[in-house]
């Protein structure tokens, strides 16, 4: 039995702990069954955003036809792109790993370990224990039990970036913020893209007025449907085929593939740490359960990021750290702070959102006013011939204080940035950008736009309707 002082469980954020507690001399163990870095950098935010960049350009490129650029994309280069994306996570990793390789004090466990007793872990042939827990071992993705699917094969987020060779016909079952970024990226490289989704709009948790336009924008570059169901995959012998119904109890129909790739949502990865063994509570969808601390039900166990369940997000993964790093080792506890997550899409259009949709103000009390801009209505917008693009914002009406914001467009993640400042500092209020000088033209007066617009959303929707 080896002793530390701390196990940290998980290299993504969870080396932002460890490496705070090896600076402050503490023993730690570190616990990772996969690849150093986690999900962001390995398989999630950082290789697929070197793949959708060059595919936005595209997109680009063949929209400015709109505004007199009559122009075409020569040739698409997957296996640069692919070079540079692996250039950059490789290089990312091994920096990581040379520097738990010169960390001689730290404890290094590269494999499938799990909890068997209080506060004890199974490494390999060796068992380590520690007063002080931090568990970020994150998710992994659901797989539903489909007839056919494991015997046909199939690809998931954790696979995808491996492919060496672009499919001719792709189908993406899922209807998330995965699906549409795949989707921009795989059909922007001429791959014949159909996205199957269980839900009847696609990104159900964005604003309904961003699901609308994003499944009109996406419906012209790929394939889009809905409110569907996969009920089996066949092997035929030039691809593989899924048959899938309207959950509405119309007929099946079927599609040929070539690959198939699952983004149909995540599972916990507290079951292949067995937690309970250790006494840590699980919420009813397998999740640990977290206090407002981040405490897990057992003293000096603390849990964060992906495998809590709330906000999957690596930013706010690094924000928990944080949070988790002064409550486990500082003199003053620290409360989590959710009013303000943001979070972006990178799809075509790009969305950027951050705080509530309008359905959660409601349904929390709020009484509220709602403010619209469409990018056009500036003349940056009006330049770029952006009709479909929008920000929406929602204030309280009683104290003016931002609630949420939620935009769909050319550097919508951008533009919504300051809103999150605002969001974390004075009154929350939107009073500060008033008093501003905005530059002009520039998009960042379609925020401003916005908030000039507020109305009662009752007349707002009267005004739609």
């Amino acid at each position: 039995m080896r002793e530390f002082d701390v196990i940290v469980i998980g290299s993504g954020a969870g080396m932002n702990v460890a490496a705070r507690a090896r600076s402050n001399n503490l023993s730690v163990a570190l616990v990772e069954d996969g690849p150093l870095g986690g999900t962001c950098l390995n398989r999630g935010c950082i290789p697929s955003k070197v793949l959708i960049e060059p595919a936005t350009i595209a997109r680009e490129i063949e929209d400015a036809r709109r505004i007199g650029v009559f122009a075409k994309v020569e040739r698409m280069d997957f296996e640069l792109v692919r070079k540079r994306m692996r250039e950059l996570v490789l290089k990312d990793r091994r920096g990581m790993e040379q520097g738990v390789a010169s960390d001689k004090e730290l404890g290094f466990y590269p494999m499938r370990s799990y909890f068997v007793g209080p506060k004890t872990m199974q490494c390999g042939s060796e068992q380590i224990r520690a007063p002080k827990i931090i568990i970020s071992a994150g998710v992994r993705t659901n797989v539903p039990v489909i007839p056919g699917l494991e015997e046909a094969k199939y690809h998931t987020s954790e696979t995808i970036f491996d492919i060496e060779r672009l499919p001719r016909r792709l189908a993406i079952i899922g209807g998330g913020y995965k699906a549409c970024e795949f989707g921009h990226f795989f059909s922007a490289f001429g791959v014949e893209v159909t996205i199957i989704g269980r839900n009847p709009a696609l990104l159900p948790q964005e604003e309904p007025e961003i699901s609308e336009l994003m499944f009109q924008k996406m419906s012209e570059i790929a394939d889009i449907r809905v409110n569907q169901e996969i009920i089996e995959v066949k092997q035929a012998p030039s691809g593989k085929i899924a048959v899938h119904r309207d959950r509405s109890g119309s007929d099946q129909k079927e599609i040929e593939v070539d690959e198939i790739l699952l983004t149909t949502g995540v599972r916990s990865n507290s079951d292949l740490l067995h937690v309970t063994e250790t006494g840590v509570a699980l919420g009813p969808t397998g999740y640990i359960a977290v206090n407002e601390y981040l405490e897990t039900s057992v003293p000096g166990i603390w849990a964060f990021g992906d495998i809590i369940g709330r906000n999957m997000f690596r930013h706010t993964a690094n924000y928990e750290a944080d949070v988790v790093w002064y409550n486990a080792f500082g003199s003053v506890k620290v409360k989590l702070d959710e009013h303000a997550v943001p979070h972006a899409v990178f799809a075509y259009p790009e969305i950027g959102s951050v705080g509530m949709t309008e359905a959660q103000a409601k349904a929390r009390g709020h009484k509220y006013f709602i403010g619209f801009a469409p990018y056009d209505s500036t003349a940056k917008g009006f330049a770029m011939a952006d009709e479909d693009s929008f920000a929406k914002v929602i204030v309280d009406a009683e104290t003016m204080r931002i609630l949420g914001a939620h935009i769909v467009g050319p550097h919508a993640s951008i533009l919504v940035q300051p809103l999150v400042y605002l969001m974390n500092c004075g009154d929350q209020n939107y009073l500060p950008l008033a008093r501003s000088q905005t530059i002009h033209p520039a998009l960042s007066e379609v925020v401003v736009n916005a908030f000039g617009n507020l109305m009662d959303p009752e007349h707002i929707h009267v005004h739609q309707n």
